[in-house]
């Protein structure tokens, strides 16, 4: 029995084939993706397998943005499959068919759907491959703003050993594990990095399995899968200390923001790992350890002090370099702060009902892509009416860039506004950091 979504679905031909308006449309989407964060870096592309199948599998921290990103990475075409709840009004369902994206069902959305439009969309995805088009899924099938990964579900790797089965003998069928590393995950305007990892070769492993059950072969690449992911990620084992680790990782990286992405998450990785040993080797030292990390980071909340305000380096002369950064920029960020006054407004408006704030990055994403073409069009057509060309091209150019000055200027403002109450208002927390920092040299013999 068909439902709501597949009957919507079934008159529109492959998903994959080449669509005019979808490829008008692409551009755009890529240009405004990559404006949305001040850095954008893609990093293991020759590891994309080109003689085969492919079905990319990616961590899932940051809501849409997780689909955008390596959307926009590279310029071949790719199909995504989203949670089947978004699919059921038809019309909803075909504008999601339109934009290359199908629906995978969970036991809650009832047995009807599980059952049949799940086969329906593995035939589809199945078809999506073999035709040489990457397929995009999230192993662990939800979204959560964590450096961790949450124990992967097995739709993916079904995806795989199906396609395997009807077409092994053609061409191999591979998986490729693929990190997303973000420099916030609720500031808009901050970096990201996609990393795709070491193709796993899925028709070779089940030849090398021989006669095992697929059971074994699907939690075979289950591990595979998630140990290729952890190696791309900044990864931190998801147990009781992970927001005293994550905590203690940021106090000892250093320049935090200031350093570019991949050379964070090298920072990030190396700490983790120094970090885990400590808590292996002297179990009780770091019971105690962590206890002063997360008072000190309470602390650190309730005040509004930026990890990065702790960094090395001279803050005084730092400060006063910043002092005179914001003062002289003030007059522009008043401008731009009127000139994306409906960005930032409608942002607001959304922002303020979210309980979920893995959004936010969406939410400003969204908004600046709906808004920008409208603004930018209206602007343009009443400048050049009523302004001599000078001016209304730099009125044009101003409104341009306002909503993201804006968003850069306040990030970078907030950061000034913790590095003056971290230097001038908090003597008690210094003291706790300077504690932390003796305890973790003289307690692990490492660096801080």
């Amino acid at each position: 029995m068909q439902t709501n979504h597949t009957k919507a679905l079934t008159s529109m031909g492959k998903i994959q084939d080449y669509n005019f308006g979808y490829s008008l449309l692409k551009p755009y989407v890529d240009f405004k993706v990559k404006t949305a964060f001040k850095s954008f870096l893609v990093r293991g592309q020759k590891n994309l397998p080109t003689d085969g199948a492919v079905i990319i599998g990616i961590n899932h921290s940051n809501a849409l943005m997780d689909a955008l990103v390596p959307l926009s990475a590279t310029g071949e075409r790719k199909v995504f499959i989203a949670r089947g709840d978004i699919f059921k009004k038809p019309k909803v369902a075909k504008l999601l068919y339109w934009l290359r994206i199908l629906p995978i069902y969970r036991i809650r959305d009832g047995f009807q759907s599980v059952k049949y439009s799940n086969d329906n969309t593995m035939q589809k995805a199945t078809d999506v491959v073999h035709d040489r088009v990457k397929l995009c899924l999230y192993p662990e099938a939800r979204h959560r703003a964590k450096h961790s990964l949450i124990p992967l579900s097995k739709g993916i790797f079904h995806i795989a050993l199906k396609a395997n089965e009807e077409f092994g003998n053609e061409m191999p069928v591979y998986v490729v594990p693929t990190g997303i590393e973000y420099g916030d995950y609720f500031r808009y305007r901050s970096d990201a990095m996609i990393t795709f990892g070491e193709p796993i070769n899925v028709t070779e492993y089940v030849k090398e399995m021989g006669d095992a059950s697929e059971a074994i072969i699907m939690n075979g690449l289950k591990a595979k899968m998630s140990e290729g992911l952890q190696k791309l990620i900044t990864y931190i084992p998801d147990d009781d200390d992970y927001d005293a680790i994550w905590e203690l990782t940021k106090m000892r990286s250093g320049k935090g923001t200031t350093v570019p992405i991949y050379e964070r998450l090298v920072n990030n990785k190396c700490n983790i790992e120094e970090t885990l040993n400590f808590k292996k080797e002297k179990p009780e030292e770091a019971k105690l350890l962590f206890e002063k990390v997360r008072s000190f980071t309470e602390e650190r909340r309730k005040a509004k002090i930026s990890t990065t305000s702790m960094k090395r380096g001279t803050p005084v002369f730092n400060l006063i370099l910043k002092t005179l950064v914001v003062a002289a920029l003030l007059p522009l960020y008043a401008v731009t702060a009127v000139a994306s006054l409906p960005y930032w407004l409608v942002s607001y408006f959304i922002l303020v009902k979210l309980k979920d704030f893995t959004w936010r990055n969406t939410v400003n994403f969204g908004v600046d892509f709906v808004l920008w073409p409208i603004i930018m069009i209206l602007t343009i057509v009443l400048a050049f009416i009523n302004l001599h060309w000078t001016s209304a091209l730099a009125l044009c150019i101003l409104v341009e860039m306002s909503y993201h000055f804006f968003m850069d200027y306040r990030e970078y403002a907030r950061l000034w506004w913790s590095d003056l109450r971290w230097l001038v208002c908090h003597r008690k927390l210094r003291k706790q950091y300077e504690e932390i920092k003796n305890d973790w040299v003289g307690q692990s013999g490492m660096r801080f």
